[in-house]
């Protein structure tokens, strides 16, 4: 028995699928809360290494307009979005937009191979546990947070969203 459970009960499928759906759904929502948290608040700091071995400083990209993507090789709406994210980089990187993935794989060999094989043109950092909690916990991919050219939160999308909708969000924060 486990919390209470009997283990016949438990190999149930049904009642694991639930158990399951409910802790993350109350993880979730604490994560949600946590993000949201963030809005119209400086964007929290940090320094890495990006995947061709140049260190990235969130800090040095104050004056531009930054979508910071948490993504993972594994995450399909991930994959779907970053082609994107490239023609946006390449549009409107001359007025001020940067783009920076953060992968949350456990795996660099893993996310420098996508990173290759869809041409990302922005710099992409491996992310992990704590760097995933300084933006409150990134319990779902994808997750991008616009930056507004002053290093606040101007925004946070969560899981497939309606990129037309990013864009006509950042666009007015960009430079003519």
């Amino acid at each position: 028995m486990i919390m209470g459970i009997p283990q016949a009960a438990l190999r149930s499928s049904t009642l694991v699928r639930l158990l399951l759906f409910l802790w993350l759904g109350v993880h979730a929502a604490s994560a949600s809360f946590a993000a949201t948290s963030l809005l119209h608040k400086a964007a929290p700091e940090f320094v890495r290494t990006d995947l061709n071995h140049r260190r990235l400083d969130l800090r040095a990209y104050r004056g531009k307009v930054v979508l910071l993507n948490f993504w993972a090789t594994w995450c399909a709406p991930c994959q779907l979005e970053m082609p994107r994210f490239v023609a946006w980089q390449n549009q409107y990187g001359p007025h001020g937009l940067q783009i920076i993935g953060v992968s949350m794989d456990d795996d660099s060999a893993a996310a420098s191979s996508l990173v290759k094989k869809l041409k990302l043109n922005y710099p992409v950092v491996m992310g992990n546990e704590k760097l995933g909690q300084l933006y409150g916990g990134v319990m779902g991919l994808p997750i991008t947070f616009l930056i507004d050219s002053q290093g606040k939160v101007q925004a946070q999308y969560q899981g497939e969203t309606d990129l037309n909708s990013i864009e006509e969000q950042f666009k007015p924060l960009l430079r003519p």
